[in-house]
C-alpha cells in the first residue's frame, strides 16, 4: 500500500516553538535564532487525491491557524541555508495513541481506504550547524529511550497485527554459583539480590526443575521492592538493640487500627482507600509515586503515573472525579557539567512531568484541584512523581469475591513491551546507563482509551456484571491474575491477550505493563453483555443514584417534560422533607428529584423573573421617552 506523508505547520504563532526556543537558550543553546515545530503524520492506505484532502482539511489540521501539505502536493518552503531540518519518530512498538484516534476518526468519516497510521514531529532549527542540532535533539528535542530520529526525512513506523511467537525458555538456575546467581540476577533486570536468588535456587533444587522465564519473570516482579515493599515490611535494628518489625505494621497501619475511625471501610487491602461519605455513598482515595520512569521520560512517566491511580479508583469500582500531585525536581539552574552522565537536565524533566499531568487529566476530563511543587539538589538525578485520585461510588456495589468458573476478562488497550519489568526496574538503582537498558519499562498512556474504561467499568458495576476487579499495575497480567485468583487459582490462555506488534513471548504478555488495562471475573452467563454493545437498562434504584450524584437528567426526561410543557398533561408532588418528583403520562421512568434540584429550579425561575422584570422596565422607559 501507499504510505503518503502529511506536514502540518502553524500559520502565524505557535506556542510549542517558542517554548522550544526559550528551553533551548536556558540549556546554553545561546546562538539558536529560531526553532519551527510541525506535525508528521503517515498514513497508509489508497486514498484519493479529494479523501487526502477531506483527511487532511476534517482530520490532521485546523483549517484556521494551520497549513498542510501532503506528497501529492508538495508546499513546503525549503530550508534557509543556515537552518538545519530533524524529524523525529516513535520506535518501532511503542504506542501511538494518536495514530490509533486516527485511524479510527478515518474511518468513521467514511475513509475506509485509511489502513494504519504513525505520528512524529518537524523541527527547521536556524542559528545552529549540523553537529549542534544533533546535540540538541539528544538533550530536549527528541527522547531516545522512547524515540529516534534523523537529519532530513524519517521512515515511520507501523502496528502490525500478530500473535505471540509462544516461546518458552528454561532458565539453569539448580548448577548456578553465587557469582552467576548475582550475573542472572543482573542480566535479566529482576533487582533481586543475593539471599532472594539463592532461595530461588534452593526451591529448584527441592522440586528437582529449573524454572522457566514466566516463572522467573513472576518470581521477580512479585519479591520485588515495588510490589512487597521489602523495606517497609524488614525488621529494623538499631545499635541499641530496639527492634521494629515493619515500619508498616508498627506506624502507617497501626495508626490507623489505633485511630479506628468508624467512617473507614477500607484501608491497606485493595487498589485504594474508601471511607464513608453519607447514606448513599462512599468516597476512594489513592496515591503513589511515578519516579524512575519519569526520570528517564519525563512526559510518559508522569502521564502513565496520573493513569496509573485513576486505574486503581477503577479498582475499588468507583469513578474518578479528581487528580493530586506533589511534585519534587533539582534545581533548574544547574549545568549539564554538575549533572551525573546520563541523566536528564532538571528543566527537562520538570517541563514533561508537568505537562504529562496535565495532559492525562484533560483528555480524560479530570481535573487536578490541588498540589505541590518543590526543588531541591537531591531530586536532580530521580525526581519525586507523586500522583493522587479521588473516586466517588454508591454504597455496596464494589464486589471483591471470584467465583469458581468466572472467565478471567481482559478490557482496555492492548498489550506491548511498553512497561515490561516495570516493577523490577521501579526497584532498581538509578546509573548511567538506567535510561538504555530500561527503556521498555516506561509505560505510554492513552487517556482516550481510559475514558472508555471509565464509562464501561462504572456502568457493569452498577448492572453488577463482575465478581471482582482489579488493575494491570505493576507486574501486568501475572500481579492482577495472580491477586484475583490467589485463592481459587484459574487457567489463563495468554494467545487470546491483543498485542500491539510481533513477536512477543510468553513472559512479556504475561509480564508486561502496558496501560489502560483492567482484569475482571465475570460469570459465564454475563459474558453476553460484557461483548454486547447494547447493554440492558439500569436497575431503576441504580438509575436513581446515578442521576441524583450527576445533577442531570435524561433527554428522554428533557423531552418529556417539553411535551408537558406544549400542553401535555404532567402530574407533580412533593415530599413531605422537601423533595420533588415529577412524571408524566406514558413515560415509565421514575425521576427522583433532589431538594438542591429543587432549590436549583427555583433560583432559575427567580433569576428568569429579574430578567423578566428588567425586561418590562426598559420597555416602560422606551414608552415615556
Amino acid at each position: 500500500m501507499s504510505i503518503h506523508r502529511f506536514v502540518v505547520r502553524f500559520e502565524h504563532h505557535d506556542p510549542r516553538s517558542a517554548g522550544m526556543l526559550s528551553d533551548a537558550r536556558a540549556l546554553g543553546y545561546d546562538n539558536l535564532q529560531r526553532i519551527e515545530c510541525q506535525d508528521l503524520y503517515f498514513i497508509e492506505g489508497q486514498l484519493s487525491q479529494e479523501e487526502m484532502q477531506q483527511l487532511a482539511l476534517k482530520l490532521l489540521s485546523d483549517p484556521v491557524t494551520q497549513t498542510i501539505s501532503w506528497d501529492e502536493n508538495p508546499n513546503l518552503t525549503p530550508p534557509a541555508a543556515d537552518s538545519v531540518i530533524l524529524e523525529v519518530s516513535l520506535r518501532p512498538g511503542v504506542t501511538d495513541p494518536v495514530a490509533a484516534e486516527i485511524v479510527r476518526a478515518a474511518h468513521e468519516i467514511g475513509l475506509n481506504g485509511v489502513h494504519r497510521a504513525a505520528t512524529g514531529s518537524r523541527f527547521q532549527v536556524t542559528g545552529l550547524n549540523v553537529g549542534q542540532v544533533e546535540q540538541l535533539a539528544k538533550t530536549l528535542l527528541a527522547n531516545p529511550v522512547i524515540q529516534h530520529w534523523k537529519l532530513g526525512s524519517i521512515e515511520p513506523s507501523f502496528p502490525e497485527e500478530v500473535e505471540s511467537s509462544g516461546q518458552v525458555e528454561t532458565i539453569a538456575i539448580r548448577n548456578l554459583s553465587d557469582d552467576e546467581l548475582l550475573a542472572l540476577s543482573k542480566d535479566r533486570r529482576a533487582a533481586l539480590d543475593l539471599a532472594e536468588m539463592q532461595a530461588i535456587r534452593a526451591y529448584c533444587q527441592k522440586e528437582n526443575r529449573d524454572l522457566t522465564d514466566v516463572e522467573f519473570e513472576t518470581i521477580a516482579q512479585t519479591w520485588s521492592e515495588h510490589c512487597v515493599h521489602k523495606t517497609f515490611k524488614a525488621k529494623v535494628t538499631f545499635d541499641d538493640g530496639k527492634v521494629i518489625d515493619s515500619i508498616i505494621k508498627t506506624y502507617l497501619k497501626s495508626a490507623t487500627d489505633k485511630i479506628n475511625a468508624p467512617w473507614v471501610i477500607s484501608a491497606f487491602v485493595d487498589n485504594a482507600g474508601i471511607i464513608d461519605f453519607d447514606d448513599e455513598f462512599e468516597i476512594s482515595f489513592k496515591a503513589e509515586t511515578h519516579n524512575h520512569p519519569s526520570a528517564i521520560e519525563p512526559f510518559g512517566g508522569a502521564n502513565t503515573g496520573v493513569g496509573g491511580v485513576i486505574r486503581d479508583i477503577l479498582g475499588v469500582s468507583a469513578k474518578p472525579i479528581a487528580n493530586t500531585d506533589v511534585l519534587c525536581f533539582g534545581k533548574q539552574n544547574v549545568s549539564f557539567d554538575e549533572l551525573p552522565e546520563g541523566v536528564l537536565h532538571p528543566k527537562r524533566i520538570m517541563s514533561g512531568v508537568v505537562a504529562g499531568v496535565q495532559d492525562y487529566g484533560n483528555k480524560i476530563g479530570i481535573p487536578t484541584v490541588n498540589g505541590a511543587i518543590l526543588f531541591d539538589e537531591g531530586y536532580a538525578a530521580n525526581p519525586l512523581v507523586f500522583c493522587g485520585c479521588v473516586g466517588i461510588a454508591p454504597k455496596g456495589l464494589h464486589r471483591k469475591t471470584p467465583q469458581v468458573g468466572d472467565r478471567v476478562i481482559v478490557l482496555g488497550g492492548r498489550t506491548g513491551r511498553d512497561g515490561l519489568r516495570g516493577a523490577t526496574f521501579s526497584s532498581m538503582t538509578m546509573d548511567a546507563q538506567t535510561g538504555e537498558v530500561a527503556g521498555a519499562s516506561v509505560q505510554i498512556g492513552d487517556p482516550i482509551v481510559e475514558k472508555g474504561l471509565i464509562d464501561v467499568i462504572t456502568r457493569a458495576r452498577d448492572l453488577r456484571l463482575y465478581n471482582d476487579i482489579t488493575d494491570c499495575g505493576a507486574g501486568g497480567l501475572s500481579s492482577a491474575v495472580g491477586e484475583m485468583a490467589s485463592s481459587i487459582g484459574c487457567d489463563v490462555e495468554l494467545k487470546k491477550v491483543k498485542l500491539k506488534y510481533p513477536g512477543l513471548a510468553p513472559w512479556e504478555i504475561w509480564l508486561s505493563e502496558a496501560q489502560e488495562r483492567m482484569v475482571l471475573a465475570v460469570a459465564p452467563e454475563n459474558i453476553p453483555a460484557k461483548t454486547n454493545s447494547a447493554l440492558p437498562p439500569l436497575p431503576s434504584q441504580h438509575r436513581q443514584q446515578i442521576f441524583r450524584h450527576s445533577h442531570l437528567r435524561s433527554r428522554d426526561s428533557r423531552r418529556h417534560s417539553r411535551q408537558a410543557a406544549h400542553g401535555r398533561r404532567s402530574r407533580r408532588s412533593f415530599r413531605r422533607d422537601g423533595s420533588q418528583t415529577d412524571w408524566h403520562e406514558g413515560h415509565e421512568r421514575y425521576r427522583p428529584l433532589e431538594r438542591h434540584q429543587s432549590r436549583i429550579r427555583q433560583t432559575r425561575r427567580l433569576s428568569h423573573g429579574i430578567r423578566r422584570h428588567r425586561r418590562s422596565h426598559s420597555q416602560r422607559r422606551r414608552r415615556r421617552r
